[in-house]
């Protein structure tokens, strides 16, 4: 049994350097998710020098244990983004993040399929919102379909995809790093202003610096306690298995649970966050009895898999107040950007180039449409 290591890990990873001596660059990204290394990506194109540095490894945190589903839109379920933020600019940020799965694609070759995404519903009062999310998407012209098959019923989403996150993240990495890009691992940021990053093994001189980071960002922007708030999620996976046979990555009671099978047959499961909801804000990211024993009883009673648990894991991440990401300066010349609660895979990498061009004084129309989100200390 692997704990807290997610079955996208195949331990091929080459540990990258931690930070042993005083680097001098343009700009410093803190975080090496999928976030802060498109963040970096985008730097590098605008002419920047960049380092990077990552309290654990590469994508150690959500970027690399979350359920590795592409669902494009905002956090929200579509219908409910057109009511939260407006018709204009809900439709417009699916249709980026759906472009964002295509450049994914190209990132890490061989790590995405387009399968597809199931919108189950396990009451008939979710079905009444399934169809609601339904009618908005097909008024927009956005791809949708009903499903009634032997998953249950709900709504099949053809442009959503399925993905290996970890790979994903791995990749960019090796792909800046070639570029020219300094990356740390295991380099914690004791402390940090516009030019200058303290580490515990050396110091980072730079013009300006990103904090691309999701879970426990309000501890290390406290500028931003109050407008987001660290959560846990939890999840599990099997040996292969064909006990089901499970087409796409499926979310059901309101996006709290989700699953897909993998190309092995290896089921990856999560979600149970409500069954336990205060105890799971928290910055924590160690998998509990409690919510691990929900999964159990999912795997076993709702999709009837008796295949051995093989991993059980955890990561935080972070939810605002408006269901937006954050972009923002907190100081001059201090950027931060998370808060993406629960669905940061597409919005991730759209707020890591988007902040990488605001620090550098261009302008990005994702940063226009989350501008509502924006906080200034």
């Amino acid at each position: 049994m692997s704990i807290n290591t997610p079955v996208w890990d195949d331990g091929r990873w080459p540990d990258l350097p931690a930070l042993d001596a005083d680097v001098r660059t343009d700009v410093c990204v803190i975080g090496l998710g999928g976030t802060g290394l498109s963040c970096v990506d985008e730097l590098l194109a605008l002419g920047r020098r960049v380092a990077g540095i990552d309290a654990g490894p590469v994508a150690g945190g959500a970027a690399g244990k979350n359920a590795g589903i592409l669902r494009a839109g905002a956090a929200a379920f579509h219908h409910e983004a057109v009511r939260g933020i407006g018709h204009r600019r809900a439709l417009r940020l699916y249709e980026l993040t759906r472009e964002e799965i295509h450049r994914i694609t190209e990132q890490a070759k061989g790590a995405v399929r387009f399968v597809g995404s199931l919108r189950l519903a396990m009451s008939d009062e979710e079905h009444v919102d399934c169809a609601r999310q339904r009618e908005a998407m097909r008024d927009d012209g956005l791809p949708v379909k009903n499903y009634n098959g032997p998953l249950g019923r709900g709504i099949l989403i053809p442009g959503d995809a399925a993905f290996n996150p970890l790979a994903r993240c791995r990749a960019l990495a090796n792909r800046v790093r070639r570029e020219g890009a300094q990356l740390f691992e295991r380099t914690r940021a004791l402390g940090f202003t516009a030019d200058e990053v303290m580490t515990p093994h050396g110091r980072i001189a730079c013009e300006q610096v990103i904090v691309a980071v999701d879970g426990g960002l309000e501890t290390l922007v406290p500028e931003l306690a109050g407008s987001v708030r660290t959560a846990r999620l939890q999840m599990l996976a099997t040996a292969p298995t064909r006990e089901v046979e499970i087409p796409c990555p499926v979310s059901t009671r309101y996006g709290y649970d989700y699953w897909q099978q993998l190309p092995d047959g290896s089921l990856a499961l999560g979600g149970g966050r409500d069954r336990a909801i205060e105890q799971e804000w928290t910055a924590s990211s160690e998998p509990t009895p409690f919510i691990q024993d929900y999964l159990d009883g999912v795997l076993r009673n709702q999709l009837r898999v008796k295949a051995p648990v093989t991993h059980r894991w955890a990561a935080s991440v972070s939810y605002t107040t408006t269901g937006l990401p954050v972009l923002a300066e907190v100081r001059p010349g201090v950027w931060v950007t998370g808060g993406f609660s629960g669905n940061g895979n597409l919005v991730g990498a759209l707020c890591g180039r988007a902040v990488a061009r605001a620090a550098c004084g261009e302008h990005s129309e994702f940063a226009s449409l989350i501008a509502q989100s924006a906080v200034r200390a």
